[in-house]
This record gives C-alpha cells, sequence and structure tokens, in this order.
C-alpha cells in the first residue's frame, strides 16, 4: 500500500502548494484504489473508502483556503 496519508489539519497546513497538490493526487489515487479493491470484492476495511473521502475534503478545503487568501492579500 501507499504510505500513510496526513490526517491532521495542522499537519495539513505545515505543507507547502506543491506538496499539497501530491497530496492530494495520492489520496485520488489511493480512492480510486480502494473503489477497485471493493468492486472486486478484496476490501477488508469498508470504512477506508469514507476516511480517504474525508482526507480529500481535508485537502480540498485548505487549497481553497490558500486560494482565497492570496486572492484577498493581493487585492489589498
Amino acid at each position: 500500500m501507499a504510505k500513510k496519508t496526513k490526517h491532521k489539519i495542522a499537519d495539513i497546513r505545515k505543507l507547502s502548494d506543491a506538496n499539497l497538490r501530491k497530496e492530494l493526487d495520492e489520496n485520488y489515487r489511493k480512492l480510486f484504489s480502494v473503489r477497485l479493491q471493493k468492486e472486486t470484492l478484496q476490501l477488508a476495511n469498508h470504512r477506508e473508502i469514507p476516511q480517504v473521502r474525508h482526507a480529500i475534503a481535508r485537502l480540498k478545503t485548505i487549497q481553497r483556503q490558500r486560494e482565497i487568501s492570496k486572492e484577498h492579500g493581493g487585492a489589498s
């Protein structure tokens, strides 16, 4: 399996923009993999799908917050 993803908001906020995109991409790949395992009946832990989706939501939230802060920071 892939490396364990970051789950705490504090850890996510410390990431650079490039690392944030990389982490988001890894989570999308993991979600695809978990969904494939579900369909082929190989998934051992059915709670993995919502966990990965929540991790993606956290990452996208931080990403959007940074975009908004850049917009407001540049408009001042």
